[in-house]
């Protein structure tokens, strides 16, 4: 399988935060390379071409060709520091790929035909997801960029479990081996909770002055005739 994606990368000696605040002037990102046996390299990234890969979701989980002294290499991205008030990125992570030796990702979860899935469609549920990502084992060769959930045939009530979930041959779900406790649901589809409206009762007249003097009058009145008798 050919990589979809490509990084350049440059060699560094210069080492540190001064160092990697001077690279990030110079619209470049520090990055480190290790793995497959081999020693840890430090590189450098060229920030537009990193950025406008990160745009696109498969990116994420894809193998990608690393050009690194005029030769290619297959890597993959294994992790992403950002800052975290203006979401830049600080450094990334490169693992070296082999095409014989099993890796293990987390892949995004797709789930497909929630619009017309018998739960919703024909009865009125609600789909809710209890997963948006999985993790999974298999050779970078047979590496998919994201895991495919059908939900058309789910009815209300009923939940899809990590078990029945239909991966790629070759793909292995990395927490279905842990054991059947491990067998989670992944999406359900529930009916939704019904909206009580509760009208408010009119709220009572509040007595006025004259009604309240009237009274007062009038026990008055009946005071002053008991006294008169």
């Amino acid at each position: 399988m050919s990589a979809k994606y490509t990084l350049d990368a440059e060699m560094r000696d210069d080492l540190g935060k001064g160092a990697s605040r001077r690279l990030r002037r110079e619209n470049k990102i520090p990055a480190v390379l290790y793995g497959a046996g081999r020693p840890a390299w430090s590189l450098t990234l060229k920030e537009f071409q990193l950025a406008r890969n990160l745009q696109e979701e498969a990116f994420y989980a894809a193998i990608i060709e690393l050009t690194l002294d005029g030769k290619q290499q297959k890597v993959f991205l294994r992790d992403l520091q950002r800052h975290p008030a203006k979401e830049t990125v600080m450094h990334v992570d490169l693992q070296r790929v082999r095409d014989d030796v099993e890796m293990t990702v987390v892949l995004p979860l797709h789930y497909l035909n929630e619009d017309i899935a018998h739960g919703v469609k024909i009865e009125g549920g609600q789909i809710m997801h209890n997963a948006v990502d999985i993790e999974i084992t298999c050779l970078p060769g047979v590496l998919p960029e994201a895991i495919e959930v059908d939900m058309a045939d789910i009815k209300l009530g009923e939940s899809v479990h990590l078990s029945s979930v239909k991966l790629p041959e070759g793909v292995v779900s990395t927490q279905l081996s842990y054991g059947e406790d491990h067998d989670q649901p992944i999406a359900s589809i529930i009916m939704p909770k019904a909206v009580e409206v509760i009208e408010d009762e009119a709220p009572e007249a509040p007595e006025t002055e004259s009604e309240t003097g009237g009274d007062d009058a009038a026990e008055g009145g009946d005071a002053a005739e008991g006294e008169a008798e």
